[in-house]
C-alpha cells in the first residue's frame, strides 16, 4: 500500500509516523515534507497547494491513499480534484471545508441549526464594524473570516483597541484576503478544550480531548500563534460533557452539513469553550490540529489507516476507536521572535537523543536538511512530545526532553500543561 501525505509541518510528521506503523504500508511519500519526515518517508518537492502537480504525482506513483494535512489545500478543493481522477483521498470536499474556510459560514450554520456558540455579527465594511463596536460590550473578539494560520483572532479590551484591530484586519490586510470579511463576536469565558473527530458524512467518532496553548508567552500573554504546545486529555472534559457535546454539537453539526448538501468526510476539529452557561463552539477546523495531533495520535491505540478506511467506506458507526489510559504533553520549540520576525538557518543539535527512547518523540515542523545537518526553517521548529501515566508525569517528561535539543534563538513556553 502506497500512501501520500500532503503537508510539511509537525502535524504531517506525526501522521507519517503513525501511518508507518501499519504493516500493509509499503511506501510513504510526503509533499513537501521536512527534515524529520524524510527519515521515514520520501519527501517530494511539491507545494501543498499545487493541486495539479499532486494529482499527477498520485497518478504516476499509483498512490493508494492520500491524506491531506493542512487547511488551505482543502479549502481550495484538493479533495474534489483527486476524486475527479478516481484517486482515493481523505479530507472534506471544498464545499464542506468551508466550515473552516469561512467563519461567517460556520457561525451562520450554528445559528441556523441551534448549535451553541457565541453571539456575533459579520461585516464587509470597516466603518460599519467600528460603528457597531461603539455600542458593544468589552472585551470583544475580532476574527478574520478566512484562513490566517491560526493567528487571525484578536481579543480587544476596549473600543480604541478594537478599532485598531478592525484597521489591522480589514484595511491594512495584515491577514491578507482572510480579512475581507470581519466577524465580531461576544467574548466568552471558561476553559477551552479541543476535540478532533473522524467523520464519514453520516457518523462522527470523537478522539480523546486535548487543550492548546495559543499565546506566544507564558501565562497566555503575547500574540496568538499556530500553537505553542498542547496536552491530552483535558482533565475538565468529563464523560458526561462528551455525551452532552455529542447530542448538542457533534451530531447536529454532521446533520447540518448533510442538510446543506455539504456532507463532511474527514477530520472535524471542534474548539469548545466551557462557559458558565454551558459548552459552546469556539470554532471549527476541517483537519487535524497542529500541535493537537502531536499528543492525540501517540495516545491512539487504533490503527490510523483502518479508521480512515472506515470513514471512506461510511462504516464509522461500527468502528471501535481506542486510546491508551495515559497522558501526553507537547512543547513547541520555536524561533525567538515568532509569530512575527525571526531568523532561520541555525543548526539543530541533540535530535539523536530521542532515538530508541520509548514514550518520547520529536516531531519536526520548521526544519530543513543541509550539507551541514538539520537547521531551523520556520517559526515553529520542533514539537517535543512525551507520554506519562498522568499529566503531571507527561509534563515532567516533556520538559526533561526539551533540554536534549539545542539551537540558537530557541524559545519555548515553560507552562505547557499547566491547566
Amino acid at each position: 500500500m502506497k500512501i501520500l501525505i500532503v503537508g510539511g509541518g509537525g502535524r504531517e510528521h506525526t501522521l507519517v509516523w503513525k501511518v508507518a506503523q501499519n504493516k500493509k504500508v509499503t511506501k510513504i511519500y510526503c509533499a513537501p515534507g521536512n527534515a524529520g519526515i524524510s527519515e521515514i518517508a520520501e519527501c517530494v518537492d511539491i507545494a501543498a497547494t499545487d493541486i495539479n502537480a499532486l494529482v499527477e504525482f498520485a497518478k504516476e506513483k499509483k498512490i493508494d491513499l492520500t491524506i491531506i494535512g493542512p487547511d488551505d489545500p482543502l479549502v481550495i478543493g484538493i479533495v474534489d480534484a483527486f476524486e475527479a481522477e478516481n484517486l482515493r483521498v481523505f479530507g472534506p470536499r471544498k464545499n464542506a471545508a468551508i466550515i473552516e474556510g469561512s467563519k461567517t459560514f460556520s457561525k451562520d450554520l450554528m445559528k441556523k441549526y441551534n448549535i451553541p456558540t457565541a453571539s456575533y455579527k459579520s461585516f464587509t465594511d470597516a466603518e460599519e464594524a467600528k460603528k457597531y463596536l461603539e455600542s458593544s460590550d468589552f472585551p470583544i473578539v475580532l476574527k478574520a473570516d478566512g484562513l490566517a494560520l491560526g493567528k487571525g483572532v484578536l481579543i480587544c479590551k476596549d473600543l480604541a483597541e478594537a478599532c485598531e484591530g478592525v484597521n489591522s484586519i480589514m484595511i491594512n490586510k495584515n491577514f491578507g484576503s482572510a480579512g475581507n470579511i470581519l466577524v465580531i463576536e461576544e467574548f466568552m469565558t471558561g476553559r477551552e478544550v479541543s476535540v478532533l473527530a473522524f467523520c464519514d458524512g453520516e457518523n462522527i467518532l470523537p478522539m480523546t480531548s486535548a487543550q492548546d496553548h495559543k499565546r506566544a508567552k507564558d501565562g497566555d500573554q503575547g500574540l496568538n500563534t499556530g500553537g505553542m504546545g498542547t496536552f491530552s486529555p483535558s482533565p475538565y472534559y468529563t464523560d458526561e460533557m462528551a455525551a452532552e457535546c455529542m447530542e448538542t454539537i457533534y451530531k447536529p453539526t454532521m446533520q447540518a452539513m448533510k442538510a446543506e448538501g455539504r456532507p463532511f468526510v474527514g477530520i472535524l476539529f471542534v474548539g469548545l469553550m466551557m462557559t458558565p452557561k454551558g459548552i459552546k463552539v469556539l470554532e471549527y477546523n476541517a483537519r487535524f490540529g497542529d500541535p493537537e495531533t502531536q499528543v492525540v495520535l501517540p495516545r491512539m491505540k487504533s490503527d490510523l489507516i483502518d479508521v480512515i478506511d472506515a470513514c471512506l467506506e461510511q462504516r464509522l458507526d461500527k468502528f471501535n476507536l481506542e486510546f491508551d489510559d495515559n497522558a501526553a504533553v507537547c512543547v513547541v520549540l520555536a524561533s525567538n521572535g515568532y509569530p512575527e520576525h525571526y531568523e532561520k538557518g541555525f543548526a539543530i543539535e541533540g535530535l539523536e537523543n530521542f532515538n530508541q527512547k520509548e514514550g518520547y518523540y520529536v516531531f519536526h515542523a520548521g526544519t530543513k536538511s543541509t550539507e551541514n545537518g538539520i537547521v531551523t526553517n520556520g517559526g515553529r521548529v520542533l514539537g517535543v512530545s512525551a507520554l506519562g501515566e498522568n499529566l503531571t508525569q507527561a509534563k515532567k517528561n516533556a520538559y526533561h526532553a526539551v533540554n536534549w535539543i539545542e539551537f540558537e534563538n530557541k524559545y519555548y513556553r515553560s507552562d505547557i500543561g499547566k491547566n
